[in-house]
């Protein structure tokens, strides 16, 4: 094959030239621009201006006729042209004699491919849009042009004249600028977008459910709701953006046009959480908290929208930055991409809680979501116009139409065609799809067959993203239970997240620079679906370790009422010994003194409780215990008792610290620990219990009965997951006395007990996610990427659903059962995949369409310079 090359027609050599021609030589090309008709002499016609304008040298023969790719034009014998020229073109053709190398046609795309590999000093010339076309011993060179403005009347393009000359090869000079270590300029301003819009986005979403419960005042179960409803529709909306990319308004107008959709909505959340927006008396309290729930749910509707609009388009748009022959580049791109992704989440996990607790306001001060919720629109806004920057230099490819349309209905055609020829009188085809070549070209029956069969391949793979998302619920329940202080670090169970976000920074660059090399040099094909398949069974191995950590810690959990039954602690708070006997069992306390621990009955055994001491009466209790509950039974004498509803029927949420308080001071006061308040603590009674993280708490008692010197106290430093009873006495002199009662014990399994899991679901996540990203990137025909994307970030979604339906369904009482479970879900379903694997035949969507080219040209060979498909949305 000759070898060719091409630049733009602004002023650059068209180095490379067949066997036939000097070394070193370069074909020189005239082009002219008129803007009247019919076109006059270009040498003497004033409103012509030179498009590329070269030294005229010796050797020049006329060219007289204009042609473009895409639309044949031709001129008339009275000058005049058939049809309107929109594109610029320029055309080349070698002096005769030159020998003849090949005589078949070649794609555009193979024959830059193969001007390429044979002269590395220059870069990819097919940078927009320039495409080379050869034909036996023609050559074609077509530069593109887009936006010409009123092309159907004025503006007309022919070449005049070609020259060729022994001049030595020019370097690529821009090129050479859009280009950083090998690959394209335009992937960084992707990079850096996509690292600020995940930063947006997790620093967002890591709020949502402290603003839903402590801001707007839901309860628990509702924002939960809420805030699962809200995931779901940024997994369910990448369908919908897919759809706008490739089949209108192209990849990059719908990452512009959804980003400000974007950036909007984040702009609306942030306002919502404005306190003073309607808190009219300046209470610190929102007067109309409807305002502020409309504008959230807009906010976050919008950023639903933007988000999921945007997830298929961004990573397929850098993947249709780099040319045929850069796969190895792709690849490492995917990677670069995924961990800009990570990079940003552990970032915004880190910094928005942080802008949260800090206190901002007009009025009053409050915690600070306003903050808190504006840096992350703030980062928006930046990730939208980093990626407008880069405008210039990215390749941009325009949708093909309606394109999942046609492949809904030639998928319709090809079923009910096969139906109305199911007898057995009809020969079968090779695919179920070629029923539909009646009606619709092989070329789209191709793409979507390469389409459904990596569809197919997605079926198993939302068992992956079951195990995969329970971090942030199985696992973030399971490091409740355990001990957050790791060496002189202290971890609350939430950040454990941040173990897989800083394992992914790590792990994805030595994976990719170091394991797959390795791995390559011992000669193993390891191939994407192969990567995905052990990524599968590391996922699998992970929940087989979480539920061993789990069978450690139920060692060390408290035991709950379960059924019928009910637990009692005795807490004496008098001054005396008290005896309480119970059906077959007698307890006996001494003053100011509990029970080691809960005592079980069966509710319906529970017939009678008596109290009694050293020569006082006894004392019948007569209460409704509610079975399933913990009660504790206070006594300060034989006659004086109180039964209190613990209300703690599990150890408490997110391992924080329950403190309730108990009042034997003999007046009414009122505690405030870090910030909360126990109203009017009566004595002889019991507060409920309030929650706090890890620590050394201070807390004040308020009573006009207690002196200013001394009603100020410190706890002792709280661990995780534990409850205490705090009674308050008097001392002689009038002030408080503290004494601690242990409920519940604080967790003694580390958290670092995880971290094994953790790296086990990171090292599966790393070969399956970032591979799976490239697979369906490499898979996908040119103008079904952000389809194909669309679908792989669906399984993200049916993996949550298959959660809620295990979980729901399931029932367990261990908890290290329902790991189990899962893990032996996705172990079966690796195999599945892995057999599916086997029988997978790697395509390359460039060649297939390469090869309708070739086709589509032998079927025009009066056109022989001119390709009649429409422009792919991808040139490989």
């Amino acid at each position: 094959m000759g070898r060719a090359a091409a630049e733009r027609c602004a002023g650059r050599t068209l180095p490379g030239g067949p066997s036939g021609r000097p070394p070193g030589a370069a074909v020189q090309l005239s082009i002219y621009r008129q803007a009247v008709h019919p076109p006059r002499d270009p040498t003497h016609d004033p409103f012509i201006k030179p498009c590329l304008l070269r030294q005229h040298l010796p050797k020049r023969q006329p060219f007289s006729n204009a042609q473009k790719c895409g639309l044949w034009t031709s001129r008339d014998p009275d000058g005049s042209y058939k049809e309107p020229v929109e594109r610029e073109v320029c055309l080349a053709r070698p002096p005769g004699g030159v020998e003849e190398e090949e005589e078949d046609e070649v794609s555009s795309s193979r024959a830059l491919n193969a001007a390429l590999s044979s002269r590395p000093d220059l870069t990819a010339a097919s940078e927009g849009g320039i495409s080379i076309l050869e034909v036996g011993r023609e050559e074609s060179v077509t530069c593109r042009r887009s936006g010409v403005p009123n092309p159907w009347a004025t503006d007309q393009y022919w070449a005049t004249d070609w020259y060729w000359s022994s001049l030595q090869p020019v370097r690529n000079r821009a090129a050479q600028q859009e280009n950083c270590f090998g690959y394209p300029l335009s992937i960084f301003f992707i990079v850096v977008n996509e690292f600020c819009e995940r930063f947006s986005y997790y620093g967002m979403r890591a709020l949502l459910i402290l603003y839903f419960t402590q801001f707007i005042r839901w309860d628990d179960n509702l924002s939960t709701a809420v805030y699962h409803t809200f995931i779901a529709l940024c997994y369910l909306t990448p369908i919908l953006g897919a759809l706008i990319a490739d089949s209108w308004l192209g990849k990059f107008k719908t990452i512009v046009s959804l980003s400000i959709v974007y950036t909007i909505g984040q702009v609306v959340t942030a306002l919502s959480s404005i306190n003073d927006l309607s808190d009219f008396n300046h209470d610190g309290t929102p007067d109309n908290l409807s305002v502020h729930v409309a504008l959230s749910m807009i906010g976050l509707a919008l950023i639903a929208l933007g988000t999921g609009g945007i997830k298929p388009c961004v990573s397929a748009f850098g993947g249709d930055q780099f040319e045929e022959g850069q796969e190895k580049q792709r690849n490492r791109f995917f990677s670069i991409f995924y961990l800009a992704i990570n990079a940003g989440s552990l970032l915004s996990t880190i910094i928005t809680p942080i802008l949260r607790v800090q206190e901002c306001g007009i009025h009053s001060k409050q915690a600070c979501y306003p903050l808190a919720f504006g840096v992350p629109a703030a980062l928006m806004a930046v990730a939208l116009i980093v990626f407008v920057i880069g405008s210039r230099m990215y390749k941009k490819f325009q949708p093909q139409g309606n394109i999942m349309g046609k492949v809904v209905k030639c998928i319709g055609f090809a079923i009910k065609n096969r139906f109305r020829h199911r007898s057995k009188e009809f020969p079968k085809r090779e695919h179920w799809l070629d029923w539909a070549k009646e009606k619709y070209d092989e070329r789209l029956i191709s793409q979507i067959k390469m389409v459904t069969r990596v569809m197919f391949l997605y079926i198993p793979l939302p068992m992956f993203w079951a195990l995969f998302d329970q971090q942030g619920s199985r696992w973030t329940l399971q490091a409740t239970t355990m001990n957050g202080k790791i060496g002189i670090i202290e971890i609350q169970p939430d950040q454990m997240q941040t173990v897989n976000a800083i394992l992914i920074v790590i792990m994805v660059p030595i994976v990719d620079a170091v394991v797959y090399p390795l791995i390559a040099k011992c000669g193993f094909n390891f191939t994407s679906l192969k990567k995905m398949t052990v990524g599968m069974f590391l996922a699998s191995m992970a929940f087989v370790v979480a539920a061993i950590v789990q069978v450690e810690i139920d060692k060390t959990l408290p035991v709950f009422p379960k059924g019928n039954e009910v637990q009692i602690k005795l807490l004496n708070i008098g001054n005396d010994n008290m005896h309480i006997s119970f059906p077959g069992e007698m307890v006996s306390l001494d003053q100011m003194s509990q029970t080691n621990g809960f005592l079980t009955f069966d509710v319906d055994k529970l017939t009678s409780i008596n109290i009694s001491s050293t020569g006082s009466p006894i004392t019948s209790i007569t209460y409704n215990f509610e079975k399933g509950h913990r009660h504790t039974l206070l006594v300060w004498a034989p006659n004086h008792y109180q039964v209190v509803k613990d209300g703690l029927n599990q150890k408490p949420e997110k391992g924080q610290n329950g403190i309730r308080f108990v009042n034997v001071f003999g007046q009414s006061f009122n505690v405030t620990m870090d910030g909360k308040v126990y109203a009017n603590v009566t004595t002889h009674n019991a507060s409920e219990y309030q929650f706090f993280t890890s620590g050394i708490k201070s807390f004040t008692l308020s009573s006009p009965e207690i002196p200013e010197n001394c009603n100020s106290f410190e706890t002792p430093n709280l661990g995780f997951g534990s409850a205490y009873t705090y009674v308050i006495s008097s001392k002689g002199n009038g002030c408080p006395e503290l004494k601690i009662f242990e409920d519940i014990s604080p967790n003694t399994v580390n958290m670092a007990l995880q971290i094994p899991q953790y790296f086990l679901l990171t090292c599966g996540e790393v070969v399956f996610s970032v591979t799976g990203l490239e697979f369906s990137y490499s898979q996908a025909p040119s103008n079904m990427k952000s389809v194909l994307q669309a679908g792989w970030l669906l399984t993200v979604a049916v993996g949550n659903i298959i959660v809620l339906i295990v979980a729901g369904a399931g029932q367990f009482s261990e908890q290290w059962a329902e790991y189990i479970l899962f893990a032996a879900l996705l172990l079966a379903v690796c195999i599945i995949f892995a057999i599916m694997a086997r029988f997978y035949t790697y395509v390359n969507p460039a060649e297939i369409e390469a090869q309708f080219d070739k086709d589509e040209k032998k079927k025009n060979p009066e056109n022989p310079y001119c390709t009649l498909d429409p422009v792919t949305q991808t040139k490989m």
